[in-house]
């Protein structure tokens, strides 16, 4: 069994325990750990963001910082900020929650323009800057983020530099009868049963899974194929703008994250035919027409894989 495939298996079987819902989104966040990328969670409040977000940090043995985002916060909120030490007559960098190796920011777009830029600069180059020094973030570095699509008032809208710096975005979804009763019964306790996660794998077991995923053997056939669903979103008429080349290389590295968490050794169109909505979901823009005409981004990157030719494929590792 590869490293991945027993590290993943531990923590799914940890994270399982208090979140009942949709397995596939937990396979989902571990690829994109493993790959190095971050993850937006986009979905109507009480689905279970934080408490998926929360229970995967506290699995995986790194250090965990939460971010409230409001309106109030600020860049210094985020980063940390130098304080001056009367006695010793200097500042000293005191650090900020983002200073961790994973960070729960709930409600990313509570945030101002200005401290999401704090944060864009921490997703991006894997640093902060304050005060014209640069503070390097240790590895890994990853990033979840949760965000209420459905509510606009004392929101700002994320920039489009930074929805392209999540290499996921993923939508929880509403659990199913049995599992919604799973939920309601765990709660027969005066602490949250979140609370009773703890570690199961080391920063050694995430760093060695990393470095794994990057050998993970992707097929020329595959290769063509992410290719070509790329290059459909920017050739298509109702598109203002496709997926850049951060966005093929984000679905290359999560196709091939994901194929170790599914216990193989090489990645088949599947893995990035199942990858290829939450890698681009944030990349399009649509034209004004199309977005009058009642088109959205997932109806049409959802049209894009179901004419894009699937190729036949046969490992050769």
């Amino acid at each position: 069994m590869s490293k991945i495939k027993e590290v993943s298996d531990i923590i799914k079987n940890s994270v399982g325990a208090v979140f009942k819902g949709n397995e596939n989104i937990v396979d989902m966040i571990l690829a994109a750990v493993f790959a190095g990328g971050h993850v937006l969670l986009e979905d109507v409040p009480g689905t279970g963001k934080t408490v998926l977000a929360k229970s995967i940090a506290k699995s995986s043995g790194l250090e965990f910082s939460r971010i409230q985002c409001t309106p109030d916060l600020m860049p210094s909120d985020v980063t940390g900020s130098s304080v001056w030490l009367p006695a010793k007559s200097e500042f000293e960098f005191r650090p900020g929650p983002v200073m961790s190796s994973i960070v729960l920011v709930d409600e990313l777009n509570r945030a101002t323009p200005r401290t999401q830029s704090a944060l864009l600069e921490a997703m991006a180059e894997s640093q902060v800057s304050v005060d014209g020094k640069r503070h390097e973030l240790e590895k890994p570095f990853f990033v979840i983020a949760t965000e209420n699509p459905v509510e606009s008032e004392g929101t700002f809208p994320l920039p489009e530099a930074q929805k392209d710096r999540f290499m996921l975005c993923l939508s929880v979804g509403y659990p199913n009868k049995a599992e919604e009763i799973s939920i309601i019964t765990a709660q027969r306790s005066l602490v949250h049963p979140v609370e009773s996660v703890k570690a199961v794998v080391t920063r050694k077991d995430i760093l060695a899974c990393m470095e794994e995923a990057v050998n993970i053997h992707v097929d020329e056939a595959v290769m063509e194929y992410l290719l070509a669903l790329v290059e459909a979103t920017r050739n298509n008429d109702n598109l203002a703008t496709g997926v850049s080349p951060r966005g093929s290389i984000a679905l290359y590295k999560a196709s091939q994250a994901l194929a170790a968490v599914k216990g193989r050794q090489f990645v088949t169109p599947e893995d990035v035919k199942e990858l290829a909505l939450p890698v681009f979901r944030k990349r399009l823009i649509l034209k004004g027409d199309a977005i009058i005409r009642g088109l959205t981004a997932e109806s049409l990157i959802r049209q894009i894989i179901e004419t894009v030719p699937v190729p036949d494929f046969k490992a050769h590792v």
